[in-house]
């Protein structure tokens, strides 16, 4: 039986979409993580489900967080940016 190298599959996945995934609001970059830490993940699932702006924090960051508060963003404007995330990195976050 083959056995499973998580070194490999963890390679593959980073060099197929990089650490980082981006997305651009008025001339600024703003990066999200392509892959989530096990701390991540469980401090996540303490978020309340409604919670966006504490999953865009903590996905961000505080510093960067902070420059994306700046911007007047509808509701839509998230989701449209955490659907697209999730598509790209396979991780449904943002969906009900």
């Amino acid at each position: 039986m083959a056995r499973f190298d998580v070194n490999a599959a963890r390679a593959q996945r980073l060099e197929a979409r990089g650490r980082t995934w981006s997305f651009d609001l008025d001339g600024e970059t703003f990066t999200l993580p392509t892959e989530l830490s096990r701390a991540t993940a469980k401090a996540l699932r303490k978020l309340d489900d409604n919670d966006v702006d504490g999953l865009l924090a903590l996905l961000m960051g505080d510093e960067q967080f902070a420059r994306f508060e700046e911007y007047e963003l509808s509701m839509q404007d998230v989701a449209a940016v955490l659907e697209a995330y999730g598509k790209e990195t396979g991780l449904g976050l943002g969906e009900g």
